[in-house]
């Protein structure tokens, strides 16, 4: 989390699963690119999109920053969870007075689940092969 020194945007980064998205923020009318798309074209589903922009809808600062997202890894929904952490931390750098909003609504947390590997001997990580007695 810091400020660009050549183009005055905050960058934050966000993770979830095994997504990360790098996000930079800076004042403007609202616009929001990921990896160059629109963010409904990216995120293809309603729910992800009012998902990533929680923090806007929070701290209702939609219509203030505009936004630049290259995000990584995983899938769509991990993807919308890494940027909603990292939108809520680059609000954070540009405005220190929003942590209580973000905070309230526990969008500062980082969601730390992650895959349970998959165990030899087995077909998954939990389910077992079927018994049979004869």
């Amino acid at each position: 989390m810091s400020v660009d020194n050549n183009s005055g945007e905050v960058v934050a980064v966000g993770r979830r699963k095994e997504s990360s998205a790098r996000v930079r923020i800076k004042p403007g009318v609202g616009k929001i690119t990921i990896n160059g798309r629109e963010m409904r074209e990216y995120l293809g589903r309603d729910v992800l999109v009012m998902m990533a922009k929680q923090p806007f809808d929070v701290t209702e600062t939609m219509s203030k920053f505009d936004v630049r997202i290259r995000c990584t890894g995983g899938g769509k929904t991990g993807q919308a969870g890494a940027i909603r952490l990292g939108i809520a931390r680059a609000l954070i750098e540009h405005d220190e007075n929003l942590r209580g909003v973000l905070k309230k609504a526990g969008l500062l947390t980082r969601d730390a689940r992650e895959v349970e590997r998959k165990k030899y001997g087995q077909p998954g990580a939990r389910k077992r092969f079927q018994f049979s007695k004869r």
